[in-house]
């Protein structure tokens, strides 16, 4: 284990080997105030799993230099009483086999015939959760369980969801690449009857560079939020977000990510 000197609190860093994909990544555990205060010793947190790692809690880990500022947001809403102490687990991806690992269907666009993303749920579920949960003090119920991610990490948390019901209670979709793998993952949704408790899905209006890209992606999110509302998620559980003028960028998640924090694990 290694702390992370150049974040906002604790942050922890552990190699972890897994078995499933059979590769070494980093996990990094940001810990919330007061987690090693004797008074907290019998406490247990909720916790929020994170794709993309990297990019969450340093600039100089992300790949795009820049980062969410999870550890600073995090803090603040604790601190402030907005969201309650939580951990936050920062799942770093797989450098070049990113895409097949976010990729749970085979693609023409981009060519992607050996995909490993029907994988991931057991990566997630049978082999870092349980790794967590003996090492950190873990809330573990679907209602303090949180997971997601921007781009093919939302995509991939989105199967996830779909593919193990009733795990997670909260789950952050933010720039969905819904468009990949001939939009599987929305005609997949439509059978979904088992959805978490609270949802916020988020896109900007200028993620793609082109207008009719970008409408594209605006359309596709839409088209899932809808498909959302009609398996009977209220404004309650799903909140929808289409960010005027907002791009495929770290800094646009990052922006939104206090909204998502107050949203998913707020009162």
């Amino acid at each position: 284990m290694i702390r992370a000197g150049g974040a906002v609190g604790d942050l922890r860093l552990h190699e972890f080997r897994s078995r499933v994909f059979r590769n070494t990544r980093f996990l990094r555990v940001w810990l919330p105030p007061g987690y090693d205060d004797a008074e907290n010793s019998d406490r247990h947190f909720p916790v929020l799993y994170l794709n993309d790692g990297q990019n969450l809690f340093e600039a100089a880990a992300s790949f795009t230099g820049v980062e969410w500022q999870a550890d600073e947001t995090a803090d603040r809403l604790i601190r402030e009483g907005a969201v309650p102490p939580m951990i936050i687990v920062g799942l770093d991806n797989a450098g070049k086999d990113r895409l097949r690992e976010y990729m749970p269907h085979r693609s023409m666009h981009p060519v992607m015939l050996r995909v490993l993303g029907r994988r991931y749920p057991d990566f997630l579920i049978k082999e870092v959760m349980p790794f967590v949960e003996e090492t950190y003090r873990i809330a573990t119920s679907p209602e303090n369980t949180g997971l997601g991610g921007s781009s093919l990490g939302a995509l991939i948390a989105l199967y996830t969801v779909m593919a193990r019901p009733g795990v997670f209670g909260r789950l952050l979709i933010e720039s969905p690449s819904l468009w990949a793998s001939n939009r599987q993952a929305i005609k997949e949704s439509r059978t979904v009857r088992i959805w978490p408790e609270r949802i916020y899905l988020a896109a900007g209006t200028a993620e793609a560079g082109s207008p009719e890209r970008d409408r594209t992606v605006v359309d596709d999110v839409r088209e899932l939020a809808a498909i959302l509302r009609r398996a009977v998620l209220s404004e309650k559980r799903l909140r929808l977000v289409i960010k005027d003028g907002a791009g495929h960028t770290e800094s646009a998640w990052a922006e939104r990510f206090p909204e998502a924090m107050r949203f998913l694990f707020g009162e």
